[in-house]
Parts: C-alpha cells; sequence; structure tokens
C-alpha cells in the first residue's frame, strides 16, 4: 500500500481556509491533519471546534485530528461531533490511556497516540494492539515550521518492529519537519502516513508539492 498524505491545516492561510482546502480535496492528499493546541500541553494556541467544524464542511478528505492538550478526555466526544474521524493524543497527556483509547473507538473514530521525541516507543509496548495509528514527533510540538530530528528514523524502526507481531496493519505517522528531503527516506524506514504543513502551504505549487511527497519513494528507487 503506497503512503498516505495528510497537510496539516495549522499552515493554511485562516483568511482563505475554504480555499486551501479545496485545494487539499482536489490533490493527492488522503487526509486532512488538524492540529488543536491549548497553549498548556504546547506552548502555542491554534484553533478550536468552529474551525474543525468549517474544514469538515468543506474536506471531502477525512480529518485526522491531533490534540496537543491537557487532559483531552473532556472533549473527545466534541471533536467527533465536529467531525474528527481520527483522534490522536499525546501519551504523555493521558494519565489512563487505556480507558482514553477505548473511549475514542466507542465514539467510532479511529484511535492514535502521539510521542513526543524524547518519549521512547517502548512506552507503547502495553497499548499498541489496541490502537490505529502512532504519530511520531518529529520536532517539539507546539509550532510550524521547525527543524526535523534525526532519531526520528531509529524510532520508526524500532515501532515497526513493535507493531510486526502486535499491530501489523498500523498507521505509523511522521509528524514535524516533513518535505521532499526526507518523505522517501522516512518511507523506506516504514513510516506509511506523513503529516507535511509548512512544505506543501509554502510552495508555489501546492498541488505538485503534496504528489511530489506521495511519489517520493517512487523517484528516489528510480
Amino acid at each position: 500500500m503506497s503512503h498516505l498524505i495528510a497537510p496539516s491545516i495549522l499552515s493554511a492561510d485562516f483568511a482563505n481556509l475554504q480555499r486551501d482546502l479545496e485545494m487539499i480535496n482536489k490533490s493527492e492528499a488522503d487526509w486532512v491533519h488538524v492540529d488543536i493546541m491549548d497553549g498548556m500541553f504546547v506552548p502555542n494556541i491554534s484553533f478550536g471546534f468552529p474551525v474543525v467544524h468549517a474544514a469538515n464542511k468543506h474536506s471531502t478528505k477525512p480529518l485526522d485530528v491531533h490534540l496537543m492538550i491537557v487532559d483531552p478526555d473532556r472533549y473527545l466526544k466534541a471533536f467527533k461531533d465536529a467531525g474528527a474521524a481520527n483522534i490522536t493524543v499525546h501519551i504523555e497527556a493521558c494519565t489512563h490511556l487505556h480507558r482514553t483509547i477505548q473511549t475514542i473507538r466507542d465514539l467510532g473514530c479511529s484511535a492514535g497516540v502521539a510521542l513526543n521525541p524524547h518519549t521512547p516507543v517502548a512506552a507503547l509496548e502495553d497499548i499498541i494492539a489496541d490502537i490505529d495509528l502512532v504519530a511520531l514527533m518529529s520536532v517539539n510540538p507546539g509550532f510550524g515550521g521547525q527543524k526535523f530530528i534525526h532519531n526520528t528514523y531509529k524510532k520508526i524502526k524500532e515501532l515497526k518492529k513493535l507493531a510486526e507481531y502486535n499491530n501489523p496493519g498500523l498507521f505509523i505517522e511522521i509528524d514535524g519537519g516533513v518535505d521532499i528531503t526526507n518523505a522517501a527516506k522516512l518511507v523506506d524506514a516504514g513510516a506509511n502516513v506523513l503529516v507535511a504543513g509548512n512544505s506543501v502551504f509554502s510552495s508555489p505549487n501546492q498541488l505538485s508539492a503534496v504528489a511530489g511527497l506521495k511519489h517520493a519513494h517512487l523517484m528516489h528507487k528510480a
């Protein structure tokens, strides 16, 4: 299966969000990545339910909602109601992670767990069989446009090995600093979902930027 591309609307033009979502609809992207930040778990604040509702209204692709917030359990149903197809919570923000994952699943969403750069993959050992997706943060969360952390390649390989027996269909998502220079290498290491914000929305040809990320592994092999 080809890897998936999830443009992050954190890097979109919020004054022209409908236009940017229509670009994603036309592109070879698979999901729309939606970063929710609360100013507590991460230093920045992004947007809340009205923007997610609006994104869902104009998007023809599933919303991949990444909650960078403390105590995410309070808002799981509200994000499902706003249009989330996938809900990813941070392992560092959940006291009772298994219960949180169960709640997401019971709401009818795919359940994901995100790991900050300093959190070891081994922390997932007791939850790996119960989740649909792991988001490896390849930057410290909270801001767009950061430099990629190279230790991520090692973590992808460790995660792929952990999932091999317990959850072979796991989505391994890379979030942060993804662009055309590292996309093929990430897929070769075992990633199958690439989140890209700045590298898509700052491109003069956004459709081509998405297509480049989608087919990077093929060009790499050629």
